[in-house]
């Protein structure tokens, strides 16, 4: 409805347009602006601008405020303004020309007597216009003409009249064009001049602010987060906002409205099947709803979905007319979301059926284009599961289920795929589903299903199958297939801790990489890596820790970015725990931050098991007793999922958890969860060594030394140095001297061990050498151990050594050894009357992991930003880990920082 004209109006004139008939005075008026129209500041301050330039230009979508906007802006003018709304029905210049005169008129523009009405409306005279823009010209303050709707304005001829007139009214006239397109006249020129401003329909959306306060308005307050995503669904379309928050209002709860409202069955769609589609001729209505079933498209997609030749123009046009086509660039172009969600809708009214048979189309375009994410989509929403299982096999591309930055979009794409579905490549896709979630006996079995069919015969040969219009392969595609029953198998191998098999697997592997194309091994890296990754796994579950750095290393070095980037932290997480297990704690916690940074730097969220290097990390942490950290890196693993783990990572689960238990003096419980309890075809010697540990360790707390001694004797130590040390601490402690002494003996031609095996090995030597009364011999086997002890700031062996060990470590010159990291000052604690069994106490405030890092780092003469491209950190995360290092060493610079960690040995 319109307002009624709040411009100064000259007296009336009775002129009737070319036809004879009375000028509709409501095409003069500003169109009315509702109570909760919001004034936006900024687009206010920008249209202030048309005062400047010749010509505006305020560019939009149906709905998106662009009328509104320069209405209000013309009533807050403070003079004038000529109105004149366009309508379709007019036909030629004539009546065109007569209503921009009559909007002059209206709004007290004096023009010359012998400038009249044309008396034809098809035509004007050139002098007319001529003396009209003479007129112009001559005034001192200029005229400023708005044409609402100039989009319905087709005749080319009438764009030539108005750019006469404009450019030889000179200062004299300021012409506003709004229009959802771009209209006709030599725009370049102005804009090359600088003499024209422009609003386009981005500047025209509302920002999420804006949306704030325009929900106010209608009395809705909502969450900035439900603001956001409306904001994002609507792209801040001034209608679809409005539309929405009416709509709202009459419902009880706005926000869980706006959540989940159906676009396409909402006034939204309405307004924008009458005012857009309804405006399109009919093979342009049958595009948009082909096209709608798509994310994206470009010409050549949106013919395979049509039928239909030479979109092109018509695509670039929709998006020049401002209906809702945006233009992504390189020809590719998406529907506004709300416009998607209702051209569906549509779609399904008008023509049932068809919407399946469009993904059908859709997916093999984009599988013939190399699209493949997108093909897998489409050909699952067209319940063509055939299609999409051969694609993803055809493509080797199943490794991307367990890596890379759509491994979860893949696993939530089949998870809809039913048990009827025939073919191969359907059951290798079931097993990979069920591998990754630890399934292994359903895994299993249709991955037999998968190599029975290959070896009958019954598998794909070609990427083409049965379907027309299917994709033919360059290369007979049970190639593919059976590398990816090889790369299940390697999964296999290592979720069961069946080394010989991964070796098996691996081998198979690289005599079927000769059938594959390069380009499509080298498409896809991670397979590789998994392979790798999966084959060090069951080699480390074995004990073969050397053999098992080998592949591991080489998966870790893998090159392929984002799509490597999972199994790159499994490996590294692996071998963060042999170096763990071979005692390098320093080692270890560098390649488990190493892990931890892999899939962050590609922005990929945490994988769903916790991660070995957090688990080592925290293991490290239990060894340098920082218990709390420890605690705090368990608890951040305690939301895994329940399903069990592959065999190594379930072991330093364990492992981690029951060595925090036995610091903290929890030996039962320790015991209770020192077993990973995962069902494996081998036995682990390392896992088994620790769970004896720990159990025994728990008997030796209740008092039942020959109960453990029992445990002790039954573990079937194959000589590997890595557990030797500890196995030969419990030993000891459960009275077997000599058993002990023999392990350790065990280690002395040994090399590639750790401080973490060394310390411990010279602490039994020197409990036995101080129960033999060689109290010298003792001190120094203590005074070698402190020493090897406190780079790596190894704390529990001496805690766990017993009173006599801490006695010992109370007197010089092993005082000043352990001082600073093991115990503060320069003595430990006088024990109080009856407490001499306590550990003597630690520093108080320690630095943390990272602060190491860093301090590390600035030791090396690094700069800050040096350091934070090291760490993989911003700058200002530096600098915050440098203020409390300082501030826990108590110094204020560097060097200062750098000289009292030596002291203290922290580096």
């Amino acid at each position: 409805m319109a307002a009624r004209h709040e411009n100064t109006r000259g007296p009336a004139v009775g002129y009737v347009d070319p036809l004879g008939e009375p000028f509709l005075q409501t095409r003069f008026a500003l169109p009315a602006r509702p109570a909760t129209f919001l004034r936006r500041r900024r687009l206010t301050e920008h249209l202030d601008q048309a005062l400047g330039t010749p010509l505006t230009m305020v560019n939009g979508s149906a709905g998106a405020g662009k009328t509104l906007l320069v209405a209000d802006w013309a009533a807050r003018l403070g003079q004038p303004v000529a109105w004149f709304t366009n309508e379709a029905e007019d036909q030629g210049c004539g009546m065109f020309w007569a209503y921009v005169l009559q909007a002059l008129r209206a709004a007290g523009v004096s023009l010359p007597a012998g400038i009249d009405c044309p008396g034809d409306a098809g035509r004007v005279e050139h002098t007319l216009l001529a003396r009209l823009a003479d007129a112009l010209s001559g005034r001192a303050r200029p005229a400023v003409l708005v044409l609402d709707e100039f989009d319905r304005v087709t005749a080319p001829q009438i764009a030539e009249q108005l750019e006469f007139v404009l450019h030889h009214a000179g200062p004299g006239l300021r012409l506003i064009l709004v229009t959802r397109t771009e209209p006709l006249l030599p725009l370049h020129r102005y804009r090359a001049a600088a003499a024209m401003t422009e609003i386009r329909d981005a500047e025209l959306a509302f920002t999420a602010d804006e949306a704030v306060a325009l929900l106010e308005r209608h009395g809705l307050r909502l969450s900035a987060e439900a603001t956001r995503a409306l904001v994002e669904r609507t792209r801040g379309w001034a209608a679809g906002l409005r539309l929405c928050a009416m709509a709202a209002q009459q419902h009880p709860d706005p926000e869980a409205y706006l959540a989940d409202f159906e676009a396409g069955r909402s006034t939204i769609a309405d307004f924008l099947l009458a005012e857009v589609l309804k405006r399109q001729p009919a093979r342009t209505q049958e595009l948009l709803l082909g096209v709608s079933v798509m994310e994206r498209f470009c010409p050549g997609l949106a013919e395979a979905l049509t039928g239909t030749g030479g979109v092109e123009p018509e695509l670039a046009g929709l998006h020049t007319q401002n209906a809702f086509v945006e233009d992504l660039g390189h020809s590719w172009y998406r529907l506004h979301p709300l416009f998607g969600e209702i051209l569906r809708t549509h779609l399904r009214v008008r023509s049932p059926g068809l919407e399946p048979e469009l993904h059908r189309r859709a997916a093999r375009w984009l599988r013939a284009s190399g699209s493949l994410p997108e093909a897998l989509a489409h050909g699952a929403a067209a319940g063509d599961w055939e299609f999409t299982t051969r694609a993803l096999v055809d493509d080797l591309a199943i490794g991307q289920l367990f890596t890379g930055l759509r491994a979860d979009d893949l696993t939530e794409l089949f998870a809809r795929m039913g048990p009827e579905v025939p073919g191969t490549a359907a059951e290798l896709v079931r097993a990979a589903r069920d591998l990754s979630g630890r399934d292994v006996d359903r895994g299993l079995t249709h991955l037999r299903r998968a190599e029975d069919g290959l070896r009958d015969g019954n598998g794909p040969r070609t990427g083409g199958g049965r379907h027309a219009g299917d994709v033919p392969a360059a290369f007979p595609s049970d190639a593919a297939a059976r590398l990816s029953c090889v790369l299940l198998e390697a999964l296999a191998a290592r979720l069961t801790g069946s080394p010989g098999r991964a070796e098996k697997a691996v081998a198979e592997a690289g005599k079927l990489r000769d059938e594959v194309p390069a380009p499509l091994l080298d498409k896809h890296p991670e397979l590789t890596a998994l392979l790798l990754t999966h084959l060090g796994s069951a080699r480390l579950w074995a004990g073969r820790f050397d053999d098992a750095r080998d592949a591991l290393a080489e998966a870790a070095g893998c090159p392929g970015g984002a799509s490597t980037a999972l199994p790159r932290e499994d490996s590294l997480g692996q071998l963060a725990l042999i170096d763990y297990l071979n005692g390098w704690l320093g080692r270890a916690e560098r390649q488990a931050l190493a892990a931890l940074s892999e899939t962050e730097r590609f922005g990929l969220g945490r994988p769903a098991d916790p991660g070995l290097g957090q688990l080592v990390l925290a293991a490290v942490a239990v060894e340098r007793d920082d218990l709390a950290r420890a605690r705090g890196l368990l608890d951040e693993t305690a939301g895994s999922r329940a399903v069990p783990l592959d065999p190594v990572t379930a072991a330093g689960r364990s492992l981690a958890t029951a060595r925090l238990l036995v610091a903290r003096g929890e030996p039962r419980a320790a015991a209770a969860v020192a077993d990973p309890a995962v069902p494996t075809l081998t036995a682990s010697p390392w896992a088994e060594v620790h769970t004896a540990l720990v159990t025994a360790a728990a008997h030796l707390a209740e008092g039942r030394p020959d109960s453990a001694a029992k445990v002790l004797d039954e573990v079937p130590y194959d000589g590997e140095p890595a557990y030797a040390a500890e196995l030969a601490g419990a030993q000891l402690a459960a009275g077997n001297r000599d058993a002990a002494i023999g392990l350790v003996g065990l280690l002395d031609d040994r090399d590639g061990t750790g401080p973490g095996v060394t310390v411990r090995a010279a602490l039994v030597r020197a409990r036995a050498a101080q129960e033999d009364g060689d109290e010298a011999t003792a001190r120094k086997l203590l005074a070698r151990a402190l020493l090897d002890a406190r780079g790596e700031r190894l704390r529990r062996p001496f805690l766990e050594a017993g009173p006599q060990i801490r006695h010992l470590l109370d007197t010089p010159p092993l005082q000043a050894l352990a001082a600073g990291w093991l115990v503060p000052g320069g003595s430990t604690a006088r024990a109080r009357p009856g407490a001499a069994a306590e550990p003597a106490p630690l520093v108080v405030e320690e630095l943390s992991g990272r602060e190491r890092e860093v301090l590390c780092r600035l030791a090396q003469m690094m700069s800050t930003e040096e350091i934070a491209a090291d760490l993989y950190v911003s700058v200002n995360t530096v600098k915050t880990h440098l203020k409390s290092v300082y501030r826990k060493l108590g110094v204020n610079r560097r060097g200062d920082a750098v000289r009292l960690a030596r002291e203290r040995g922290l580096i």
